[in-house]
Order: structure tokens, then sequence, then C-alpha cells
């Protein structure tokens, strides 16, 4: 998930719970308040009820008179005047079946309240000249339920429509947030090794954009001095390298042309021949893997068939080792062979697969060396196996650095930088290189390419 969506995902729960805790509270309160003034109300009628029952006279006709004429009718509204039974054992007599909890709660604190449904119960103890009796006041309330269902119907509306604009604010806040971001990622995407000289805008401030925008460019400066020095040593090698090694070389072999020569002498220039011609292939290898760390943009980019690609590199590696023999199994080819082409420099892929069929028919003392193409998942691989010495399990890992020889190589020529200059050429081109081996056993190497 892209730090976008998260700063949005964040955003919108963050709000949405502050919205429903919020949403909650206010039906709480809404709810306690409603119900609480709603027992009030029963409450002075449990008062009323006990002065008009139990305090007879003028002024229980003044109260009759007040509860007629002042105080609403509620809904199902009843009272119950319950005479609580002297010391003789009697039980109490219960006009309404409701939980003993009440009516204990009456005696002991002088005072219940108690709700069954929509139904709502007051009662209050008194101690009058005429005995001990609990006054009851009994009433439903359906505004206060309707009320309360129209408070949560518009509550639920409004957190809808919270949720939907707190979204959208979600997605303005985080694009506004990751603008920087994104900017920076634009700017860097286009600085190659064309243009190593480029920066990025600076921002002002001395927030953390900031900081990583200097961070950045202070490391292009560090990258632009690195590849200037391998371009430069890349230009110049050839020629100040090359040259004392053809002139080494060529009186090496005028050397070699004198009859007064003695056989050691001769032996001796031999060597000296030999060694300077195997210097200007480590010099050829070594400029080859300084070249492919450059972009790909400098190189000639074409689409390339990568069954044709093989069939060439096949038949200069037999012009090159004769005795070679090479199997290439075409059974696995795709129906649709716009699948077999990918983009690249032809030459450079030649040289990267070239070097691993040269290989497997050297370290296989030319047994059948067997390729094989095949797409998946909108790639091509291209697997090549032999059945050859193999590789030492605790070695597989260092086959691509340069330099580096297996234990087992000693009776082999070569100079261990073919597969890693191989490695670079694949990774210029987007793809990558798995290696399956066992030692005396033999080698699968399984080049993989992007089909374009």
């Amino acid at each position: 998930m892209k730090i976008k969506a998260k700063i949005t995902l964040l955003f919108f729960v963050i709000s949405t719970t502050g919205l429903m805790l919020l949403n909650a509270a206010i039906f709480y309160f809404v709810y306690e308040f409603n119900f609480e003034d709603f027992f009030k109300r029963l409450e002075a009628r449990v008062n009323l009820a006990a002065r008009i029952n139990l305090y007879p006279g003028e002024t229980s006709a003044a109260y009759q008179d007040v509860r007629k004429q002042y105080l609403e009718k509620l809904a199902e509204e009843r009272d119950h005047l319950i005479k609580l039974p002297d010391q003789n054992g009697r039980e109490l007599k219960k006009p309404v079946n409701i939980p003993d909890e009440f009516y204990t709660t009456i005696l002991k604190k002088g005072k219940a309240r108690y709700t069954r449904g929509n139904l709502f119960y007051a009662g209050k103890f008194f101690d009058t000249p005429k005995g001990r009796y609990i006054v009851m006041v009994s009433a439903a309330d359906p505004y206060g339920y309707k009320e309360l269902a129209e408070l949560r119907r518009i509550l639920i509306i409004i957190f809808i429509v919270s949720a939907v604009l707190t979204s959208l604010a979600g997605s303005v806040f985080s694009n506004y947030t990751i603008r920087p971001l994104s900017n920076i990622i634009k700017e860097v995407k286009n600085i190659t090794a064309n243009n190593l000289h480029q920066r990025l805008p600076e921002i002002n401030g001395k927030d953390e954009i900031a900081e990583l925008v200097l961070t950045f460019n202070n490391m292009l400066i560090r990258l632009e001095t690195s590849f200037e020095t391998q371009n430069n040593f890349v230009s110049n090698a050839s020629h100040e390298l090359r040259t004392p090694l053809t002139i080494i070389t060529s009186e090496t072999e005028l050397l070699l042309t004198r009859s007064n020569l003695s056989e050691d002498v001769k032996l001796s220039t031999k060597t000296i021949l030999a060694e300077a011609q195997k210097l200007e292939d480590i010099l050829t290898s070594l400029l080859g893997l300084a070249q492919t760390g450059f972009d790909g943009k400098k190189q000639n980019w074409q689409k390339i068939r990568v069954d044709e690609l093989v069939l060439d590199v096949v038949e200069s590696v037999k012009k090159i080792d004769e005795q070679s023999v090479i199997d290439i199994d075409f059974s696995a080819f795709p129906a649709d062979e716009s699948q077999l082409c990918t983009e690249g420099n032809i030459n450079l892929l030649r040289l990267a697969v070239s070097n691993i069929v040269l290989n497997a028919c050297k370290y296989s003392n030319n047994q059948p060396v067997d390729i094989k193409i095949t797409t998946e998942r909108g790639r091509i691989l291209i697997s090549i196996a032999d059945k050859g010495i193999g590789i030492p399990l605790k070695e597989q890992q260092h086959i691509f650095e340069p330099f580096f020889r297996a234990s087992n190589t000693n009776e082999f020529e070569g100079h261990g930088i073919g597969l890693p200059l191989t490695l670079n050429i694949i990774r210029l081109h987007k793809g990558s290189i798995g290696i399956l081996s066992e030692e005396s056993k033999g080698t699968e190497i399984q080049v993989l390419l992007p089909v374009c």
C-alpha cells in the first residue's frame, strides 16, 4: 500500500472513530436526559398522588385540581397505593408484577425507579398517621422513544455523510502531504547516468522533505564524481593500456621471426606473448564489465527475437569450439511469437548468452548442452543446462564476483570475469539470472528477460 493511501486510510479511521464516539455520546446524553426528565415527571405525580390519597381534606381537593388542570395526562398513566402490612407476618400485596428489588429499594432508600420496555415506574415511601404506604405511578413514554429513534436516524445520516466527506478530506490531505514527495519522485525518475549534473529543486524550510532533498543532492554529487571517474577510465583505458600491450605483442611476434634464437629464448618469448594475449583478454573483459554499468539509454536499444539470438549464439560458439554439442529444445515455444521478443542491445545480449553457453561447453568437456526457451508470466526464460563438473555448493554464492573461480576449475582456462559481465548485462536489460548446480553432475543457468 502506498503512503498516500495509508495516510488517507489513517485519517479516515481516526476521523470516523471520533465521529462514532461523538454520535454515541450525543445519543447517550439525550437518552439519559429524556428518561431522567420523564422520571422526574412521574415522581412529581407520585407526590401529588400521595397528597390526594394519604392526606384528605381541603388541600387534597386543591392538589386534585392542580393535577387535572395543569398536568398532562401521560399515556397509560396509573396510580398505585400500596399499604404496607403490620408486623403480623402478612405479605405485601403487589398490584404490579415487577421485581421485588423495586419494593426493597423503596423501603431502604425511600424511593425507586424501574423500566420495563416502554413502561416506566416511580415509587416512594410515605409514613403517615394512617400507616405506612408505597405510592407508585406508572406510565408509557412513546414520544421519548420516537424522539430517540428519530435522533438515531439523523445521527446515522450525519455519520454516513461525514464519513464520505472525511474520505474526500483525507484524500485531499494526503495528496497535499505527499505532493512534495511525488515531485521528488518525478524529478528523480528523470535523472540518469546521462544527466547526473541535474539536481532536485531545493525546498525552503528545515523539515524532513527539505533534508531529504539536500541529502539526495549530496548523493548525486558523489555519484556524478564516481561516474565521471568511470567514464574517464573507460575512455582512456583502451588507448592507454592497449597501446603498450600492442607494442609488447608486436615486438614479441617480431622477435619470434628471428632464426638465430635459442630454444630457451624462443620458449620464454612464446610465454611472454601468451601472457600478453591473456592480459589483453582480461583488459577487454574488464572494459566490457565497466561499460555495462552505464545507463541503458546510452546503448542502441531495439526489439530482439530471443530464439534468433540463441541460434546466432549457438552458431558462433560452434565456430569457436568445433567439438561443442548443443541441443536446442523448441517444444515449449509460445503460440504467440511476439512473446519471444525483448528489448535491448543485441551485441550485449549476444555476449551475455555466449558467455554462458561457452562456459557450459568448456566445463562439461563438450558433453551435450541443452538450451530451452519458454515464457512464463510475461517473461522469457532461457535455460542452459550442462552435464559438467558443477559448482561446489558453498562456492555458488560467489560465482558472480569478478575474478572468482570455483575450486574445481583449475584444469580449465579462465579469468572469472565472464559471469559477472553477463550478470551486469542481464540486469541492464531488467532481467535476472538463476543457477542450479550440483558438483560432478552439472549446472543449469536460467536467464529471465522481460517481454517487450
